[in-house]
């Protein structure tokens, strides 16, 4: 049976207020986020401890460009970015907290056994070489498996950033990473990648206009 027609839906909109109101903290959050973060990333723009530089990283030495940035300075950027931090980690822990507590887990979550072969076939219809879509879902497995990916890059972002906030106290999370240096490189990838997938989610929107009204009013209820 497929996930919209799930009796434990019934009557409850396609997007509730909760999920709503968590999202559009997050479009905010991420932006002031990314532009603080690359405002400390300006003050030393390489990767790799000084002197021994990865050689693989192409943009060594090139600071973000100064209308990306936000905070003016390292210490600006710095107060920016662990403050909206904190926002953005209680906000995360509100949405996995109804996330899981209200059951949307079932509809919204990538389940292997279930969304796999649905987000190859989604995937082979958007380059055009299906004709067409597979069966239609509340969400399909292209998107969830979005979805829950951008959930844990939150949650390695959150992790690599303490390692680098708190490399002494919290040094066993370091060392997880890698080093100082390691929890560096895998929070400027992180930030990489959700940077992708906001452009992408920008692109289908644009392509499904209908998803931004009903993610302001909360649509149809099932």
């Amino acid at each position: 049976m497929p996930v919209s027609h799930d009796p434990r839906f019934k009557g409850r909109p396609e997007q509730p207020l909760a999920i709503r109101l968590v999202h559009w903290c997050n479009a905010v959050f991420i932006v002031l986020m990314a532009g603080s973060g690359l405002q400390i990333l300006a003050a030393y723009p390489s990767l790799g401890p000084r002197g021994a530089q990865y050689w693989w990283y192409p943009l060594q030495g090139m600071s973000p460009p100064s209308w990306m940035r936000l905070g003016g300075w390292l210490g600006g950027g710095r107060h920016w970015h662990f403050a909206i931090a904190w926002f953005f980690a209680i906000n995360g822990a509100i949405y996995l907290g109804y996330f899981f507590a209200s059951g949307e887990w079932r509809r919204r979550m990538f389940l292997p056994w279930r969304d796999a072969g649905g987000a190859f076939l989604q995937f082979m219809y958007y380059l055009r070489l299906r004709k067409t879509p597979p069966p239609e879902d509340f969400y399909n497995g292209l998107q969830r498996l979005a979805y829950t990916s951008v959930v844990f890059f939150g949650l390695v972002m959150v992790l690599s950033g303490l390692a680098i906030y708190k490399p002494v106290q919290l040094h066993f999370l370091t060392l997880l990473f890698g080093g100082y240096d390691g929890a560096r490189v895998v929070h400027l990838g992180g930030l990489a990648l959700i940077a992708m997938f906001v452009a992408s989610h920008l692109v289908l929107v644009a392509m499904h206009p209908r998803e931004i009204v009903t993610m302001v009013t909360g649509g149809r209820r099932e």
